[in-house]
């Protein structure tokens, strides 16, 4: 393991004079928070369940307490920072390491050019900002990207919307698009004190498990799309949405009597299944 690594992880004031002696500071636009509890930290990493070679996607990674022990159990890492001097440092750390990649700049920028070099890894891993949680997922699941396995960590209400039950105050797009490509399951709740700077926040770890049976309709761009338009205004039903989409309100009650759904509902109250089957009716109406 590389010995380059001179911060104690678990201490804020090792933390902050690490940053001084380098000139860097936290950006409050990246959100960026250490997490300095070590025993939340092991529990995460062992919740991926990574193995020699095991092919992970970090994100977010900051100064690398949690790439230091995934490296560390020798899975192949792919680092993702956005953070030039962040980036710096993670190069000295692990930069002649076999098994460490880094790729510079906004994920949500760089990870289709990163994936067309490289095989679909096995697992993600990160704390990923409120602004562009939600963001990642939709774009990756959208895209066909699936992994067997994934740990990450978001605000509190972002993973509760991840979680969300149809007819939830929380149930929306997000959900459905994660529930339908994942189990997905709360992990581990972190207090702001957890983290370096302290957040005003709860934050929640969530834990994805690849789901076997996938995408059980005939179109999975469409149906992507879809639902996305469905939840689109919540106040208005289901028939509404469905007919601005279709460019028919004429088609869109059709559609909705085929699939055996009450038109004057609305999205939320949908199951997956449900929108599986009108996905499927829909799209040959289209």
């Amino acid at each position: 393991m590389s010995s380059n690594v001179k911060v104690d992880y678990d201490s804020p004031a090792s933390l902050k004079e690490f940053l001084d002696q380098h000139g860097l500071a936290m950006q409050k636009k990246f959100g960026q928070n250490f997490l300095i509890n070590s025993a939340a930290r092991k529990k995460l990493v062992d919740a991926l369940e990574v193995e020699q070679g095991t092919s992970v996607w970090e994100i977010g990674p900051g100064l690398g307490a949690m790439t230091y022990d995934i490296l560390n159990r020798g899975a192949d890492l792919t680092a993702f920072e956005i953070d030039h001097g962040f980036a710096s440092i993670l190069k000295e750390f692990f930069g002649e390491m076999d098994n460490f990649c880094l790729v510079e700049g906004d994920v949500l920028k760089t990870w289709k050019k990163h994936l067309e070099n490289t095989k679909q890894p096995e697992r993600l891993f990160g704390n990923l900002p409120y602004n562009i949680a939600a963001t990642i997922f939709a774009d990756l699941i959208t895209a066909g990207v699936r992994f067997e396995k994934g740990v990450i960590t978001v605000q509190k209400e972002v993973a509760m919307r991840m979680c969300a039950a149809p007819g939830s105050d929380d149930y929306s797009s997000l959900a459905v698009l994660c529930q339908w490509a994942y189990d997905v399951t709360p992990l581990i709740d972190l207090s702001g004190g957890s983290f370096w700077p302290r957040p005003n926040v709860d934050s929640r770890a969530v834990k994805f498990v690849k789901k076997q049976d996938f995408p059980r309709c005939n179109d999975a761009a469409f149906f992507c799309r879809m639902q996305r338009a469905l939840f689109a205004f919540r106040r208005k039903t289901i028939k509404n949405n469905l007919g601005a989409f279709m460019n028919s309100s004429e088609k869109a009650e059709i559609a909705l009597q085929k699939a055996g759904i009450d038109p004057k509902l609305r999205a939320e109250t949908l199951k997956i299944d449900d929108l599986l089957r009108l996905s499927d009716v829909a799209g040959e109406l289209m």
